[in-house]
């Protein structure tokens, strides 16, 4: 019956609530009203039958007097009269009937003294039907009357004292009353004083309960909790107060619907459910043996945690329970903390935690003071394991939400004048998860996950749609500006506090530093105020004393003999030392604990005298009373106090000061009057009980005492509000910074000593965050991973041998994981990465001397074509990634996102988990080169051209180092071979995929060169060897672009190749036939695109002597020729060097003669190419400009054709010296031919003819007259005598016909008495020669 008037009863139709189900018919009006009739008529029998029932058949019933009849027949009367309504026909609708009229004979029946128990027991249900079905409500006639009639019957309810279990039952159904009045529609009307009423009532139930059945007890308790609920589920819809009475409704209209209940009698709950957590208010309830301490803190902290739940943010609109909470709940979580059990506390954690989601803005300071004196307390482990895992487990709870890191740095880290909360948190975790065995505790994986959770907040957080650049993070620091207790009035203002808050966390890292300064030098410290502009130029005294005010690891020592100096700058800054105090509405002895507090007092009496002169100066001018006179009267009675609390707490003095004598010792001196003696009995009675610290600790954290409480609400009225954070902001690399290093050392310390699959997996998630925060600036953060990463891998372990290495990667799962850990975050994060290369380069270089990479990683190009080679160069990038196999498979895995970054390391570890079978599948070698695919080292090198230039330049010097062998450490010499030339290879790669950006970075490569040849024990062989080969398909593919304007790059290639080969002279003959490839090949193909100097000596340089090997000479030579055939390839820049080459060739024993005059034809020919420079103008054919090394300019002083053409005559003079006697008459002819053409076109450019004289001709017949009496003296030698006595001849004959042809400016000239001298000289000279038969007779 009740179920079915329950769920029909509705508001349309007679003012009923509508049906629990909207899908389910409703009953006509009619019907409704029936069946409440029906229910109400069976309450009043039920009611009758129990009143009516024999004394001796209730049991444990005490038998009625006599005189009881009279009071029974009226209530049989009251129940007879509603009985005889309940189905009249002119009756109308219940809702619109005044509820007294059924609910008074129940209420006279529970007041009543005179019925059993059954019969109040049967009232209760009857009154709670009703209220249960809303059969009244805000609009009834009465309904106000009605409602605080039932709650002021059921609070005074009479209960016959009976069998327990009766007893009971009554109590419980008293309490569903109370429920279900609260949660009714008429709870509405209920006033203040009856909802506290109700809750009073349901509490002393509880109390009660204690002593009686468990299911009562927790049916009390349940009660509770669903008031509290009903309660403070109305206060969002509450409007502001201001902490006084509210009346929320609205006041046009008395019969519209109204709470008449405010939000006061939620004030007066929440104080009440407070008071609760009292110690002392507990610890009385408990000697009186009601319940245990721990059950009402635990049944508080749950009332109250729904309190707050159900209030949310709208608590902050209401000053009466905001204080409450600023104040008493604060200080009593704080104070019982330490001492509280496990349990409470994780209850409190919970709380502060919800505290923390709905008020931070109002509880600043509050929740600073819960971290510091509570969580990280007992986090330090001086409060046993089980608090210490629970005061951690509430951190992590806090680290968990999104926003709590950024706001925890920005409200507190980043205050002068507050503690680094989160710095401290995230060190705690670091050091409570750092393993110290194996398995971890469970403390230490709470802590851990704490951590991990913390970095990915931070990793998630920088995931921004700009990256900020470096110059996002700098702050102007260039002039001083006060900062101590400046206020962030734009703090709903995202671009505006990010400055301010980064600008104070510069100011408190500067002030830490001063202060440590300052503790050892007290005049450092004060430069280094200076210096950093802490405080202005000159100091200024405020400036100074909030130094000394808030920065709590000074020396307190220290501060109090500066206070106490009596300088006057010293004076001006105690003054301000004071001011900074707030001591308004304070008693001496607080004010007086709370100066003394912040330093030491010092010892002599002058400083003593001038410090507390100052503190009573400040107090006086401060109090609103008319207690003191003047401030002489303050400060005598702080000298008297002193000294009371020196005799009361002193264990010396064995006599102690009585209150009296504290009083008459203190008369008369309130300006010749007594102080009143109930204030100074006051101050001597909290002195007697509490001593005042006079000598503090230096970096301690104080016990939260009394006074620094007051202090701490009072301040909290001023503070600055709490700033709200988004998690995503560019603050979140400034948020790493201070906890980087421990948690990359926890994190790989971990993975170091962990062998469960799971915190592998989430050590890794950690580190791989980190690596996502390290590249917003934090190179040498990401450094340190790869370092950590590396050693990791047991790659690097310098004391194993390679079987035990390949043993250790094969069978263990956290070398591979590490390894795949250091390649990936190579291919995501490379461009942040800076030092860490060589540590990824020792680990490619242990991998391949392990034979761990496939040996198809790099496509040599050994044993190719030409062109085949040119053409696997040209598209090195596009298609094989510079050499590099493994190209990723998968869409835009080219690009630097992170996204399923993490999922290669699960599929890596469900992976191993089937070992065995991936080891049945194949063979261990396999294995690993799979797991080495995953790592995907081709794409490091092949988009190489991602890197910025500083971790490129940082990527070349690691492979250029480790070539040349530094840290490498080698078995035998062939294995040192394979990798000096793996790692030329790498840098080919990475040069020629950022070669549109050569002149950037490769002057780095180039140094790193130099710095090679300074290594203690640099072997220069195979570096040099492997390297100028490396070089020259660098230079191939240089010069395999099209023509450019700048000729930096070129300088550079060869600069570094002559650097190169000058490390070792042999290496060009070591490696003749690879050298001699890249060589031809640029002069084959390339040869338009040389452009400098440098380039041209180097190239036909190395052509010239790779030439004197038998297999590159025809190669050679055939290069030369097609070179020196195409006049648009010569050049002044290249001239000289190519005649050098041309009699490199000629000259050559292995050289066929057919090809020496060849190439004597072609040198002789190439004066035409001066005259034709001469008559131009020295303009190169086909060429706007034309290169010249700085040593030509020198040296010829811009006459160019005279200084080639010398080139020429020097270089056939040399030809002239060779033993084929063929060549050497060749050679002679062809020098005369030059020299007699020059003198037609080239005349006015030669200069001195005696010096071209001097310097060919004379040269060529003085050193064939030497070679021919060399021969002459050497036995079996004659047929070369002979031989080079006809070449002589022809010299001497040449000599002769180019002297006559320049007999007529040479006899002009100043110096032709020399020359002719020496012409004849001689000419007699070869005329006496002792040359036999065929020699020439003496005249």
């Amino acid at each position: 019956m009740l179920r079915t008037a329950n769920d029909d009863l509705d508001d349309d139709d007679g003012g009923y609530p509508p049906p629990a189900c909207g899908g389910r018919r409703q009953r006509e009006p009619r019907l409704r009203e029936l069946g409440i009739s029906c229910m109400l008529n069976t309450e009043v029998g039920a009611v009758l039958a129990v009143i009516r029932r024999p004394a001796d058949a209730a049991v444990g019933s005490i038998p009625r007097a006599s005189e009881t009849d009279s009071h029974c027949s009226q209530l049989l009367q009251s129940l007879h009269s509603l009985r005889s309504i309940i189905f009249h026909r002119l009756r109308g609708s219940w809702r619109s009937t005044d509820p007294a009229v059924y609910l008074s004979p129940f209420l006279d029946v529970i007041q009543s003294d005179d019925v059993p128990a059954a019969a109040t027991g049967v009232a209760l249900s009857a009154i709670l039907k009703v209220v249960r079905l809303d059969i009244f409500g805000e609009l009834t006639p009465g309904a106000r009357e009605a409602i605080h009639s039932v709650v002021f019957a059921v609070t005074n309810c009479r209960l016959e004292r009976t069998d327990p279990a009766t007893e009971d039952a009554v109590l419980m159904r008293i309490l569903q009353v109370f429920t279900a009045v609260v949660r009714s529609q008429a709870s509405a009307l209920l006033t203040d004083h009856a909802v506290c009423t109700v809750v009073n009532s349901c509490f002393q139930v509880v109390q009660q309960s204690s002593a009686r059945s468990d299911l009562l007890q927790r049916s009390a308790r349940h009660a509770m909790h669903e008031l509290v609920q009903a309660i403070y589920s109305r206060l969002p819809d509450m409007r502001s107060s201001d902490g006084g009475p509210v009346d929320s409704g609205p006041e046009a209209d008395d019969n519209a619907p109204h709470l008449s209940y405010t939000a006061q009698c939620m004030v007066d709950i929440f104080h009440f459910l407070c008071s609760l957590l009292d110690v002392a208010e507990t610890a009385e309830a408990a000697d009186v043996g009601v319940t245990t301490e721990e059950d009402v803190h635990l049944f508080a902290l749950v009332l109250i945690n729904s309190a707050i739940e159900l209030g949310g943010e709208s608590i902050g609109r209401h000053p009466g329970l905001l204080h409450i909470i600023q104040d008493d709940l604060f200080h009593h979580l704080i104070q019982y903390g330490t001492r509280s059990s496990p349990l409470v506390l994780s209850m409190m954690c919970s709380t502060v935690l919800n505290l923390y989601h709905f008020l931070r803005r109002n509880l600043r300071l509050q929740l600073e003071a819960f971290f510091v004196f509570v969580l990280l307390k007992i986090s330090g482990g001086s409060y046993g394991s089980q608090l210490q895992e629970v005061a951690i487990e509430g951190i992590i709870g806090f680290c968990r939400q999104t926003t709590f890191f950024m706001e925890m740095y920005v409200n507190y880290d980043c205050d002068p004048i507050r503690q680094n909360v989160f710095e401290e948190i995230g060190n705690l975790l670091c050091k409570t998860a750092f393993p110290t065995s194996s398995p971890m505790s469970s403390m230490q994986l709470q802590a851990f996950e704490g951590l991990v959770a913390v970095i990915q907040n931070i990793a998630e957080g920088m995931e921004i749609e700009r990256a900020p650049s470096r110059a996002a993070y700098e702050v102007d620091d260039s002039e001083f500006k006060p900062f101590w207790l400046e206020r962030c009035d734009a703090h709903k203002d995202p671009e505006s506090w990010v400055e301010f808050v980064m600008m104070r966390k510069l100011k408190k890292k500067k002030v830490m530093i001063a202060a440590s300064h300052y503790n050892r030098d007290e005049k450092k410290g004060m430069d280094y105020l200076k210096i950093c502009r802490l405080v202005p130029n000159p100091p200024e005294p405020k400036s100074v004393a909030c130094f000394f005010r808030y920065t709590p690891v000074l020396d307190k020592n220290k501060i109090g003999d500066y206070l106490g100096d009596p300088d006057e700058f010293n004076i001006e800054v105690l003054k301000g030392f004071t001011e900074t105090f707030d001591f308004a509405g304070v008693i001496l002895d607080t004010a007086l604990r709370t100066f003394l507090e912040t330093f030491r007092l010092p010892g002599e009496s002058q400083k003593i005298q001038r410090i507390l002169e100052a503190f009573s100066e400040r107090f006086y001018e401060q109090q609103s009373s008319d207690i003191f006179a003047s401030k002489d009267a303050v400060f005598i009675l702080c000298y008297s106090l002193i000294m009371l609390n020196t005799d009361q707490h002193n264990p010396q003095v064995k006599k102690k000061m009585t209150e009296e004598e504290f009083i008459r010792n203190n008369r008369a001196i309130n300006g010749g009057n007594d102080l009143p003696r109930e204030y100074l009995s006051g101050l001597f009675h909290s002195i007697s009980s509490n001593a005042i610290t006079i000598f503090g600790s230096n970096g301690v954290i104080p016990e939260l005492n009394s006074n620094l409480w007051a202090d701490l609400i009072k301040r909290s009225r001023a503070v600055e509000p709490f700033i709200l954070c988004d998690h995503k902001h560019k603050l979140c690399r400034e948020v790493f910074v201070s906890i980087s290093g421990s948690s990359v050392a926890t994190l790989a310390a971990i993975f170091e000593q962990t062998d469960d699959e799971d915190v592998l997996q989430e050590c890794v998630e950690g580190l791989i965050s980190i690596a996502r925060i390290a590249r917003y600036g934090l190179e040498d953060v990401l450094d340190e991973l790869l370092s950590c990463f590396s050693k990791l891998t047991l790659l690097l372990n310098p004391y194993a041998t390679a079987e035990e290495t390949l043993s250790s990667f094969t069978n263990e799962v956290k070398p591979r994981m590490a390894t795949l850990a250091v390649f990936t975050i190579a291919n995501k994060f490379g461009d942040s990465i800076r030092g860490g290369w060589r540590n990824i380069v020792d680990c490619l270089l242990k991998l391949k001397r392990l034979k761990l990479l496939p040996p198809t990683l790099l496509q040599k190009t050994n044993g190719t074509s030409d062109a085949d080679d040119d053409d696997n160069i040209k598209h090195s990038n596009s298609e094989s990634g510079s050499g590099v196999i493994f190209p990723s498979s998968l869409p835009g895995s080219g690009s630097r996102n992170v996204s399923g970054l993490i999922g290669r390391f699960s599929q890596f570890l469900s992976l191993d988990i089937g070992a065995d079978s991936m080891l049945n599948a194949g063979s261990e070698l396999e294995n690993n080169l799979k797991i080495i695919k995953q790592c995907r080292i081709g794409d490091i090198f092949a988009e190489s051209s991602q890197l910025p230039e500083e971790s490129l330049q940082n990527l070349g010097r690691a492979l250029i180092f480790a070539a040349a062998g530094k840290g490498q450490k080698f078995s035998t010499p062939v294995e040192e071979e394979e990798t000096v030339g793996f790692c030329w290879e790498l840098v080919t790669i990475i040069t020629t995929a950022n070669l549109h950006r050569f002149g950037t970075f490769w002057p780095h490569f180039h140094d790193s060169l130099t710095m090679v040849s300074q290594f203690p024990l640099f072997s220069p062989c195979p570096f040099a060897e492997k390297g100028i080969v490396a070089l020259l398909r660098v230079a191939v593919r240089l010069l395999s672009e099209p023509p450019r304007l700048d000729r930096q790059p070129e300088e550079l290639i060869f600069k570094s190749i002559n650097l190169t080969w000058k490390l070792d002279k042999e290496i060009v003959d070591a490696r003749s036939e690879s050298v001699a490839d890249a060589t031809m090949k640029i002069l084959s193909n390339h040869s338009r695109s040389v452009q400098t100097a440098l380039g041209w000596k180097t190239l036909l340089h190395l052509l010239s002597v790779t030439g004197r090997h038998p297999e590159n000479f025809d190669r050679g030579v055939e290069t030369l020729v097609l070179l020196m055939s195409d006049s648009s390839l010569i050049t002044r820049s290249n001239y000289a060097y190519c005649i050098e080459a041309a009699f490199g060739f000629a000259a050559l024993k292995i050289s066929p003669l057919e090809t020496s005059s060849r190439l004597l034809d072609i040198m002789a020919d190439s004066i035409k190419w001066l005259i034709h420079w001469h008559k131009s103008g020295f303009s190169d054919p086909d060429r706007s400009n034309s290169g010249m090394s700085f040593e030509e300019v020198t040296k010829t002083g811009g006459n160019f054709a005279a200084n080639l053409f010398m080139k020429l005559a020097e270089a056939l003079r040399k030809t002239s010296l060779v033993r084929r006697e063929e060549i050497r008459n060749q050679a002679v002819a062809a020098l005369g031919e030059v020299l007699l053409e020059a003198a037609d076109e080239l005349e006015g450019r030669l200069g001195s003819c005696a010096a071209c004289f001097n310097l060919v001709i004379f040269a060529m017949v003085d050193d064939l007259h030497e070679k021919m009496v060399e021969y002459s003296r050497r036995e079996g030698m004659e047929r070369e005598m002979r031989s080079m006595e006809g070449t002589l001849k022809m010299a001497v004959e040449q000599m002769v016909e180019v002297y006559l042809r320049f007999m007529e400016k040479l006899a002009n000239g100043p110096g032709f008495r020399t020359f002719w001298l020496g012409l004849l000289r001689r000419m007699d000279t070869c005329m006496k020669a002792s040359l036999g038969k065929r020699g020439f007779r003496r005249p």
